[in-house]
């Protein structure tokens, strides 16, 4: 018999993106410009996902964004939550990185 073909998770899935972004990051040692890049093509990936699902995307606009935003948020709030129970324990100071109106900078 053959072995049943295993289902690739979305964790998997996301953790190949994940090791992708972090090769970005040591590449162009700009941890907030690859974070941008990768919101942007998630944001770019979602609508076509929204275009291809939805029978008239305009109608569903609304919706698909309060989805999109919501399922992101929740995401988010976990994986910082994460991130608060088990913080990163060296982090290598960046260099002075080139002005960047493109990425936020979350200071206290």
């Amino acid at each position: 018999m053959s072995e049943a073909k295993k289902e690739t998770t979305i964790f998997e899935l996301a953790d190949q993106f994940i090791a992708l972004a972090n090769e970005l990051a040591g590449k162009e040692q700009d941890v907030g410009k690859v974070g941008t890049a990768m919101r942007f093509a998630a944001s770019r990936f979602n609508a076509f996902e929204a275009a291809l699902k939805s029978s008239d995307l305009a109608a569903e606009k609304d919706n698909a964004l309060e989805w999109f935003t919501d399922e992101y948020k929740a995401m988010l709030n976990d994986n910082l939550e994460d991130h608060i129970k088990n913080p990163v324990q060296s982090r290598e100071p960046e260099p002075e990185a080139v002005k960047d109106d493109a990425v936020q900078v979350f200071n206290s």
